[in-house]
């Protein structure tokens, strides 16, 4: 069986890729038959470079695209997407959406809101009351301070 898949090209952390056609027994960057285009996707938008007509003739002798190659082929026009891509991308799509249902919902239970309510409320009650226990507590020493001076200056 023949398929159309990316050969890797290009040196460490820097890769680059060859669009071949190659036997599927055949190692990812060993023997192919033919190159049929090639994909840097460090460039920014990636570079896709693709020969149509070698392209349109390995697939109508039945050479298989994989995932990658089949998304490459699709953005270049040649092919259109699969039927299982697109549901792959729906259900992707739907399944963030639902996630976020789920953890909604949980948050929709008495349990969570009643604990919920709880720690605000004793956060919201904890610090007004330690902001006037200093605040009595600085003005009773005040007065008491300036009580003390008082009566100093009137003993002398």
């Amino acid at each position: 069986m023949v398929k159309i898949r990316l050969r890797r090209v290009g040196s460490k952390k820097r890769p680059s890729y060859r669009l071949v056609v190659a036997d599927v027994r055949a190692p990812r960057d060993g023997a192919f038959i033919s190159i049929i285009g090639h994909y840097n996707p460090l460039t920014d938008p990636e570079t896709i470079v693709i020969d149509e007509e070698k392209a349109r003739y390995w697939l109508e002798q039945g050479a298989q695209p994989t995932d990658t190659a089949a998304r490459l082929l699709a953005k270049a026009g040649i092919i259109e997407e699969t039927e299982t891509r697109k549901e792959k991308i729906k259900a992707a799509i739907a399944a963030k959406p639902k996630a976020s249902k789920k953890k909604a919902k949980t948050g929709v239970t008495e349990e969570p809101e009643t604990s919920k309510e709880e720690p605000e409320a004793s956060i919201t009650e904890e610090p007004e009351t330690s902001k006037e226990e200093p605040e009595a507590s600085i003005t009773e020493e005040l007065e008491a301070s300036e009580e003390t001076p008082k009566t100093i200056k009137e003993k002398t």
